[in-house]
């Protein structure tokens, strides 16, 4: 193999959304728009025949290539290649293929038709996963362990409410998503530059017979909005908001890739390691966590292509100019390729992520007793000491602990420094009862659960179609 293979084409997306940016959908869809553009014409009284409608139905998926390249070699003009081909196939229907429309018909339209698709199969992903994090912030959230700030020891969390920080962020990414599905716009029907104008002689300037075309067709493609005004092209701003919710839902992905490695370092949690996987050709006792760097490596490409959308937005000249199109024919597609790659890897994962209690025990009974000052002072204060007094001890006993910790490698004996420290009136079994870590997991627990219940579940309920059935089984109730 001596050609350039793309990655994402042959290691990373699904074959849904590989099918959805390829040329047999693309092309066929140029075929679509012709078809229904010729029958709502003759649906509104063109001289349009049955016969000739029928031939192009006959001929919709029936691409000859070597001729599409004959005719691009020789026009240096992709769409007039396709209608000149299309036309050797559909002879009777050619004297009316293209009637009144411009390269942006096809063009534009179709990429507003596999964006759509394109959100439409990301739909679905997301849901998933949001599933599967659920079932996990369920099966977790009582369970306590170190919460991190600037990844240093703080108070207690638990491993559910955690992951429902995960949810939340899809939450946000997801009624974007929504809003990007439910608000999208058909280019429609426009002319050249967005006038009409050869629309307006076909109809002999019949306004509202221009409207009911461009109507009828975006039905045609399951489209309930279609822009009111454009110029040779839809507003190159809708690509820049598609790819920004791209970048953002790459952003929660590479959060989450995050926070994992972090975890698995620690040994508390773990990707997947399949049992004939090899995580270093050196260091054979190696669990790389190679699932998760892929996701933030795609994450990083995602982020950094959603700023060309903008830069093309911004510097589009009048009512059109091309310098959009090689950029847009790349940035679009991969970006798409990229986060489909990544919520399946994301899924991946969730699908046997592993979980190691005792470790995360472990881990919090070492720093537990530092986390129990305060509750300390205010029992010393009740039983008549001088909190000022007893805050110095605490932190005397606690530096020299640290100390040792971190200078000898010592076990953390804080608490039994306390214990001998006449001068901090407090009782070995009250310290005891202290270090139960529920007592330090705040409302952790409840705030998980009333997440789920009243932000997560009517969500899910509503999109319950597009849970896999593989997982929907595995529904866990609160």
């Amino acid at each position: 193999m001596k050609e350039y293979k793309n990655p994402l084409v042959e290691r990373y997306s699904s074959k849904e959304m590989l099918y959805n940016f390829s040329p047999k959908k693309k092309f066929s869809t140029w075929r679509k728009l012709w078809l229904y553009l010729a029958e709502t014409q003759k649906e509104l009284g063109l001289n349009i025949s049955d016969e000739q409608i029928y031939d192009l139905k006959e001929h919709l998926y029936d691409i000859d290539w070597d001729r599409v390249f004959f005719y691009e070699k020789k026009f240096r003009h992709d769409v007039m290649a396709h209608l000149y081909a299309f036309g050797e196939k559909a002879k009777k229907a050619k004297p009316i293929i293209h009637l009144g429309a411009t390269s942006a018909f096809l063009g534009d339209n179709t990429d507003i038709i596999t964006i759509r698709d394109g959100l439409e199969i990301l739909l679905k992903k997301v849901v998933n996963l949001i599933f599967r994090l659920r079932n996990f912030s369920i099966e977790y959230h009582n369970v306590p362990t170190l919460a991190f700030t600037h990844y240093q020891a703080a108070q207690l969390t638990t491993v559910g409410k955690r992951s429902s920080l995960w949810i939340q962020s899809l939450l946000l990414d997801l009624e974007e998503l929504e809003f990007r599905l439910k608000n999208i716009h058909f280019r429609g029907v426009k002319g050249t530059v967005g006038s009409a104008d050869s629309f307006k002689e076909l109809f002999k300037g019949n306004l509202q017979k221009v409207k009911n075309l461009e109507k009828k067709i975006s039905y045609k493609f399951g489209f309930q909005n279609v822009f009111s005004i454009t110029g040779q092209t839809y507003d190159r701003k809708v690509d820049s908001q598609i790819l920004n919710l791209l970048s953002n839902i790459s952003q929660s992905s590479h959060k989450f890739s995050n926070d994992l490695r972090l975890l698995q370092n620690l040994k508390e949690m773990e990707e997947p390691f399949d049992d004939n996987q090899i995580g270093s050709s050196a260091m054979a006792y190696k669990r790389n966590p190679i699932r998760s760097e892929r996701i933030a490596s795609l994450a990083k490409y995602v982020i950094s292509l959603s700023n060309s959308s903008a830069i093309v937005a911004a510097t589009q000249w009048l009512e059109r100019t091309l310098d959009d199109s090689a950029n847009r024919r790349l940035v679009i597609g991969q970006s798409f390729l990229a986060v489909d790659a990544i919520l399946m890897i994301w899924n991946n994962i969730l699908e046997n992520i592993v979980v190691y209690p005792k470790i995360i025990e472990k881990h919090v009974e070492e720093e537990l007793p530092f986390l129990i000052t305060e509750h300390i002072i205010i029992e010393c204060v009740k039983n008549g000491g001088d909190r000022q007094e007893i805050h110095d001890r605490i932190r005397i006993h606690s530096m020299e602990t640290n100390r040792k910790i971190k200078l000898e490698g010592k076990e953390n004996d804080f608490i039994q420094r306390i214990s001998r420290d006449k001068k901090i009136p407090i009782h070995k079994k009250k310290i005891d009862q202290m270090l139960n870590p529920e007592n330090f997991i705040g409302f952790s627990s409840d705030q998980t659960l009333e997440f789920i219940d009243k932000k997560v579940n009517p969500i899910l309920n509503r999109f319950h179609h597009l849970i896999d059935s593989d997982i929907s089984n595995m529904d866990r109730q609160i």
